[in-house]
């Protein structure tokens, strides 16, 4: 299985999480009233957690794990707190909850095959909230088109990319997706390397690539839209340094893109 859950996750409605939430939240503004605000977050997810089962809410789960797998590529999740086996509560003790929170949460509900959930972080004064919707399962994921008409040159590396995605389906954190082809490349110690930049014949420092190759650098994103303004910051960093070609790799919901930047200086010595 590329995905392992240990529990399936039913496709809640908009009113079921608001009844189910209704009870979660008066045992949440009840432990920060009781434990104040400065614990760690273990801490409120363990006495969360025994007060929402002593409440009647079903089985809660603390730290559920999800595995994700791609050939000998393994990585582990752990989901803070799963109410009667249909919701994820993320806990938070943080200044503020900000969009990298909403995003480990949404990468959460997608590898679970779960529509709802919720953030909560204690450290506020007040509680603060945010419920994390999706209507997308993995079968919707698994339905994108394969864009190359500007790739050149990469057909094992693509083919590699294309079969990861034929099984996790897109939508997911775009680091995950790096980490996966980052292992099967040879891991860390052989993909990421310092290059040295240049600009104007000076040196300017180093910069971190991923290479595929000792002079050819991918990079993985997850933009919506393939906007034009990031391609000419793709070719500035790539002409900053000696690499050859930047493979550049969109995973958008329903589209797969393959780009090949090559080098300024290799693009005019060609006839």
């Amino acid at each position: 299985m590329p995905i392992h859950v240990p529990i399936p996750f039913p496709r809640l409605t908009e009113q079921e999480m608001a009844e189910l939430d209704y009870s979660v939240m008066g045992q949440v503004f009840a432990v920060q009233s009781d434990l104040g605000r400065l614990c760690d977050e273990l801490v409120y997810q363990s006495e969360l957690a025994a007060r929402l089962h002593s409440v009647g809410l079903g089985t809660v789960r603390r730290e559920l794990p999800v595995t994700v797998s791609f050939r000998d590529f393994s990585k582990r999740y752990e989901l803070d707190l799963v109410v009667g086996d249909k919701a994820v509560y993320e806990l938070k003790v943080v200044a503020n909850l900000t969009a990298p929170h909403t995003a480990q949460l949404l990468n959460y509900l997608l590898l679970c095959d779960g529509t709802r959930g919720k953030l909560v972080n204690f450290r506020p004064a007040s509680v603060e909230t945010c419920f994390v919707n999706t209507s997308l399962d993995t079968a919707l994921r698994r339905q994108f088109r394969i864009n190359t008409r500007r790739s050149q040159g990469a057909d094992e590396f693509e083919s590699m990319v294309v079969e990861l995605l034929r099984d996790w389906g897109t939508g997911l954190e775009h680091a995950l997706y790096t980490q996966a082809v980052t292992h099967l490349l040879g891991g860390e110690e052989r993909v990421l390397r310092q290059v040295p930049m240049t600009f104007d014949g000076r040196p300017v420092g180093s910069h971190r690539f991923h290479l595929a190759a000792p002079d050819i650098a991918f990079m993985l994103t997850n933009f919506t839209r393939r906007s034009t303004a990031h391609e000419p910051q793709f070719q500035r960093l790539l002409d900053l340094s000696p690499l050859r070609q930047l493979w550049w790799v969109n995973i958008s919901l329903h589209e797969l893109t393959f780009t090949t930047l090559r080098h300024s200086s290799s693009k005019s010595a060609c006839p």
